[in-house]
């Protein structure tokens, strides 16, 4: 713990001689915020596909703003250095990175509840099959994944690394190890799943994606260094957004969506469009902007409730949660852009091939 503040304490001071340089520049940009760079991470996590998309859409362009993406980003150490204004990230690394001093808020949603995939080979026929076997789960997942401990429940299998040959990858190593033989299965986002089915390496066994009662959790959300929205409140805004146009792009246009999806997460555009329908009508409306305080509050206590360690310690989520600048940026409702002009295209339940089909009049082939 000692080493960890002293670490911290580093990080920050040894930003110090580019901080003062970088004031230099924050100052003269709050006078012209349009010189002012944005720096925006997120994880190559499907979920995260928004910030692909504000770029390569032009809504960025289309507000004014000069933005650097940043992907795989270690967002909270990014923000606790000053080296990031904007990311999106895991809703429990949000929290970690604030109880451990970050100057970090989440501003709007990005992903309810699920989904995350439990993938095995076509050789393990059950959940069953994968104990003992080549797996990447994560370290120590069953002490800081809730999602992975409430499905291995479901699933009647162990949520205790130790039961398997458990390894630390990301998704992508962890799908391309399978299809060479060397793991057996892992638990990942998509577009991780979607390839497995579509290139018939292997086949999805569990899903995660509600709470036990069967109302939604949170995943991932978009978060702000406090001290940019301090210093750029305009341009905060705008990012915020920037971010709703994104979420409204993917859900309007998906086929334009599914190719810069392609282009950005190197998958072939059919697997980018399975991961688009399911994120957008197969699974729900998962990918969101609306921030409900249920959904979090319900998820770190599910997460308390199976005694998963790593939850234990942290507070209330209204510490964290500030809804202020989405109420000021200009964003649309989401519960009416979906009534108004999402359900009468792309309903619930509609079919892939139905989907697509009508995704593909909407934009082209």
């Amino acid at each position: 713990m000692v080493f960890l503040v002293v670490l911290s304490l580093v990080l920050v001071v040894g930003a110090g001689c580019s901080k003062e340089a970088d004031n230099a520049q924050k100052t003269s940009g709050n006078t012209g915020d349009q010189d002012y760079v944005v720096q925006l991470g997120y994880y190559n996590c499907d979920h995260m596909v928004g910030a692909c998309i504000a770029k390569d859409a032009g809504i960025f362009d289309e507000l004014g703003l000069k933005v650097n993406v940043i992907g795989n980003a270690k967002v909270p150490t990014a923000m606790a250095a000053g080296q990031m204004d904007v990311g999106y990230i895991g809703t429990r690394g949000l929290a970690t990175a604030f109880d451990k001093g970050a100057p970090i808020l989440a501003v709007a949603n990005n992903h309810v509840g699920g989904s995350t995939y439990l993938v095995a080979s076509n050789k393990i026929k059950t959940a069953r099959d994968l104990v003992g076997k080549k797996v990447a789960l994560g370290n120590d997942a069953e002490k800081n994944n809730p999602k992975w401990v409430q499905l291995a429940k479901q699933l009647g299998i162990p949520a205790e690394t130790s039961a398997y040959q458990n390894f630390e990858m990301d998704d992508k190593d962890a799908y391309l190890a399978m299809k060479t033989g060397n793991l057996d299965g892992y638990f990942c986002c998509d577009p991780w799943a979607s390839m497995a089915v579509y290139e018939k390496t292997g086949h999805v066994l569990g899903t995660w994606t509600t709470l036990p009662d069967g109302s939604w959790g949170t995943c991932c959300v978009y978060s702000m260094n406090k001290n940019f929205v301090k210093e750029h409140p305009e341009l905060a805004k705008k990012m915020l957004l920037a971010h709703t146009r994104a979420v409204e792009y993917t859900y309007l246009h998906p086929v334009k969506a599914a190719r810069i999806f392609a282009k950005n997460y190197q998958v072939p555009e059919e697997v980018a469009l399975m991961t688009i329908y399911m994120k957008t009508v197969g699974e729900g409306r998962t990918l969101t902007w609306k921030i409900d305080p249920n959904c979090f509050k319900n998820y770190f206590e599910n997460a308390k409730k199976m005694k998963v360690e790593d939850f234990m310690e942290i507070g209330s989520c209204d510490r964290w949660l500030d809804t202020t600048l989405l109420d000021q940026s200009g964003a649309d409702d989401f519960d009416n852009f979906i009534k108004t002009k999402v359900d009468p295209i792309f309903p619930v339940g509609m079919s892939y091939q139905d989907w697509k089909m009508k995704a593909l009049e909407i934009d082209g082939k």
